[in-house]
């Protein structure tokens, strides 16, 4: 059934490079956070002395001071049972795995010591829970009492529950992968324990109930239970777990995916992607095809077409339409801990079909969105990861996420990064990704190792340190387009792997092989939005440095080369400047304000080295002549080129584009372009002759002379009228008008004369400029302006520009709760409908300006406090300064 195998971390060193990075700043949080503070909440629960520490805090905190650690039975109730942090405990499991990890990632001693002394912990916190007698089964291991569980039973929502399934399994994870990476064999009883509790609790319950509570919303998310009780089975051989992993199953999504139906718009990507990573394990123990087949189904749907440039996907934790990406663009895009776990269904799937696609996607969204999701600093206190890494224009990384759902997959994901690099299958090798490592090849008998700048530099050094005939399959990206070398040599690829160069040897210890992989800069697409476009250097997606946030435009055809990739760039260190901006790579940790994608916007037919002066106009439908030329991934060839220049240039003057001069403008600049770097000049000329629809033919003598075929009827004498949208009034730096403004419209260049001259302004209503003159938009939100002339020739042509407008500040809110005599909860909101919120700051006497919006805690002092908050919109409208007093200590 399994193709191939990953190594085990053990057997895979990172060395330095742009991974490295991350992991090391992980990996000293994991060497300097207390184990005490993690233990905080279950020692609190089960009602041990917590040695004075803090729990992380933000959702991983103490719960309400007057919560128990309910039973189902002595349960207060809904609205009378005083509670808070109810996904408590999830991140001490995130945190076990994270030590586990990187004890196997390095072999550093300190990690192994912590690991033992946090599942000592739990095994003290599971004996005092079991001693209380309150619970169902002794292996009950929470921060909280069980009543959740009953809760859920009796189908309650998220607000009274939040997924106490889902915090088992991180718990539950993170023992497994302490006993697995570690070789703890108290964690391993700990965790056995646990999955009885879980494997009982479950046994009780009709499927038709389960399939109830795996429906509801968030409180229904149970993780990878699924994957976790298969790895409990496989390691004791207890069927009773794997029976109790086909509990954790919905159904509905199980059988659509079966039989490839696509059920994902709306629901909740990170609920549901855990458990694919589940039915891929269930596949391994019992053989059943249903489980491989649904999983691959899924894949299909999520990538590309729900996926966006850097990797991630959703919006607001939700998936879209099928194929919606531009769509789909919002302000919540691309929750890392989805992507956490789309790597591992794509780890796991590969390992099952060998299929390339799932390694090119591995490469994506490990550099791009997890490298990127990590900040380039160093804490004591603080994970430092993204919970969204957004897409929209002019987002911000924001950084921190302790205590958070995707603060704990970080810590994972940072002291893991070499686990994506080699495969084994019998004597071959597979590598897929080319970080700096070096894998001990334990079948082999020596190690392999990987130089490389990459992807800062395509040139890859492995150095084999094995002997004997050998097949090396060395992953080639797509965007390559065949252009690699092998020790200088150019070499085939796919011979018998797609996406694959196999090379098979007698080697010998200290062979190497030298692979240059060109990194090409490239505009790439978006699946429904072909103008909507991501710019990318090689495996590297890059971002606009930009402080606006509305959309921005780039003019990428007087930079074009023939293959459709961008010249003329430079670079300062990791830092790209082309197209008149600056761009960091996705990877960089980086805290400037950035658009990941941009709008493409030529007003002008230009190629590399010519320029034509011919204005590229658009029809009704937005097809221009620059657009329909390189929609595609560039040209083979510069024959192909020029069919193609020679057969969209007939299209738009045919469509009234162009006029019979600007054509022949635009076929001459197509002659004389340096787009693919001739060695000797070209000159074109032109006949009207049409030789059975062939488009130009080529003589070579002391020149190339491009002969183009012009038909009577390509394009009239006059040029087309060119129009301009013009908008005048209050513009801030963040690209929106936070006052009123006024559009108009404006002919450039009127042809042979103008006819008719209109203006929309959104509302489908076509307006004739002449009566109308200026318009002001007073409604606050994106107005899509559109305008159109009609010349004396019958001809049309169309503009389109969009305007942004929110003049109204964001309206905030505040509420405080009481956390027994000492302390309160402060929750600080706003909402903001047209641009959306930035941020929220708040002070108190004694402290600084801050920028936080999730609820925080503040002690109560012998006199009442003042807290003075403001609320910013993307727009950069600010709300004047607001104030609530907290009350005095005791009052």
């Amino acid at each position: 059934m399994t193709l191939a195998r990953p190594f085990p971390l053990r057997d895979v060193r990172l060395g330095e490079g742009v991974h490295a990075r991350a992991q090391h700043q992980m990996l000293h949080l994991a060497r300097v956070y207390p184990v005490d503070r993690v233990l905080a909440v279950f020692r609190a629960n089960a009602g041990l002395d917590t040695k004075g520490a803090r729990p992380p805090g933000n959702w991983e905190d103490f719960g309400h001071p007057d919560e128990q650690a309910w039973s189902g039975a002595d349960y207060p109730g809904a609205g009378v049972a005083p509670t808070a942090s109810l996904l408590r405990g999830h991140y001490a499991g995130h945190f076990l795995s994270m030590l586990s990890l990187a004890y196997a990632s390095t072999g550093e001693e300190l990690f192994r010591q912590k690991v033992d002394e946090l599942v000592a912990g739990l095994g003290e916190v599971q004996a005092a829970l079991a001693a209380t007698g309150r619970f169902t089964h002794p292996g009950f291991l929470a921060a909280y009492g069980e009543w959740q569980f009953d809760r859920l039973e009796g189908l309650a929502p998220y607000g009274e529950i939040w997924a106490p399934w889902y915090t088992c399994h991180k718990i539950m994870a993170g023992l497994v992968d302490a006993h697995q990476h570690a070789g703890s064999t108290r964690a391993l009883e700990v965790v056995t324990s646990t999955g009885h509790w879980a494997a009982r609790r479950m046994r009780r319950l009709e499927r038709d109930q389960v399939q109830r509570m795996w429906s509801l919303y968030i409180a229904g998310e149970y993780g990878g239970m699924n994957e976790t009780l298969v790895t409990l089975y496989r390691i004791t051989g207890e069927k009773d777990f794997l029976e109790a992993a086909s509990a954790f199953e919905m159904d509905s999504l199980l059988d659509a995916a079966t039989d490839g139906r696509d059920i994902l718009d709306g629901m909740h990507a990170n609920q549901h992607l855990p458990m694919l990573a589940g039915h891929l394990a269930q596949y391994e123990a019992t053989g059943e095809r249903r489980y491989l087949d649904a999983v691959l189904h899924l894949w299909d749907q999520l990538v590309p077409g729900r996926t966006f440039a850097h990797g991630g996907t959703g919006e607001g934790e939700l998936w879209g339409p099928a194929g919606a990406v531009a769509g789909f663009v919002g302000r919540r895009n691309a929750e890392s801990c989805a992507t956490y776990n789309l790597l591992k269904i794509s780890r796991g799937l590969f390992a099952h079909t060998l299929d390339v696609r799932l390694a090119d996607y591995a490469e994506r969204a490990s550099l791009n969105h997890l490298v990127g999701s990590r900040a380039d600093v160093t804490s004591d206190t603080d994970p430092e990861v993204v919970y969204m890494f957004p897409v929209d224009a002019g987002a911000v990384r924001e950084y921190g996420n302790v205590g958070t759902c995707c603060g704990g997959t970080g810590l994972e994901s940072h002291v893991k990064h070499q686990e994506s690099v080699f495969f084994e299958a019998g004597d071959d090798l597979f590598v897929l990704q080319y970080l700096p490592s070096t894998l001990t090849w334990e079948r082999a008998g020596g190690p392999v190792t990987i130089d490389t700048r990459y992807p800062r530099d395509g040139r890859i050094t492995l150095t084999v340190g094995v002997s004997g005939r050998r097949t090396l399959h060395l992953r080639i990206p797509p965007w390559a387009r065949g252009q690699v070398t092998i020790d200088g040599v150019p070499a085939p690829v796919g011979s018998q792997y797609p996406g694959f160069l196999s090379v098979t040897r007698d080697f010998r210890p200290g062979d190497h092989l030298v692979l240059h992989v060109p990194l090409p800069l490239r505009l790439v697409p978006t699946p429904d939005d072909p103008t909507l476009v991501s710019l990318e250097l090689g495996p590297t997606v890059l971002l606009a440095r930009d402080d606006a946030t509305t959309p921005q435009t780039v003019s990428p055809a007087a930079s074009r080369l023939l293959d459709g990739g961008l010249g003329d760039f430079t670079t300062e260190g990791d830092l790209v400047t082309v197209l008149g901006r600056t761009f960091e790579p996705a990877w960089s940790g980086g805290d400037h304000r950035y658009h990941l994608y941009l709008r493409l916007a030529d007003d002008r037919i230009a190629f590399r080295g010519s320029d034509s002066g011919v204005p590229n106009r658009h029809d009704q439908h937005g097809w221009s002549f620059l657009g329909a030329l390189w929609a595609g991934e560039g040209y083979a060839s510069i024959e192909d080129f020029f069919a193609a220049v020679h057969r969209h240039a007939l299209t738009a003057a045919r469509a009234g584009l162009l006029s019979r001069p600007e054509l022949v403008q635009v076929l001459e600049a197509a002659v004389a372009s340096t787009l693919d770097h001739p060695a000797r000049p070209r000159r074109a000329t032109t006949s009207s002759t049409i030789d059975d629809g062939v488009a130009f033919e080529i003589w070579h003598r002391t020149e190339d002379i491009v002969v183009w075929s012009l038909p009577d009827d390509a394009g009239a004498e006059h040029a087309a009228p060119v129009i301009r949208i013009d908008v005048t009034g209050e513009r801030a730096s963040s690209g929106w008008y936070t006052s009123p403004p006024s559009v108009g419209v404006t002919v450039v260049s009127p042809g042979p004369g103008i006819a008719a001259l209109e203006i929309d302004c959104g509302n489908e209503t076509w307006l004739s400029v002449e009566n109308s003159g200026d318009l002001r938009l007073d409604a606050d939100g994106r107005h899509a302006i559109r305008a159109r002339a009609l010349d004396q020739l019958g001809r049309t042509v169309h503009g389109e520009r969009e305007v942004a407008v929110d003049t109204t500040a964001p309206v905030p809110t505040v509420a405080v709760r009481p956390l027994g005599r000492s302390s309160v909860e402060v929750t600080l909101g706003a909402s903001d409908e047209v641009s959306g919120l930035d941020r929220i700051q708040w002070r108190t006497a004694e402290t600084f300006w801050g920028v936080y919006q999730e609820p925080f805690t503040r002690a109560l002092h012998e006199q009442p406090q003042t807290l003075e908050f403001t609320a910013t919109d993307r727009a950069g409208n600010v709300t004047e300064r607001q104030s609530v007093e907290l009350p005095a200590l005791g009052g």
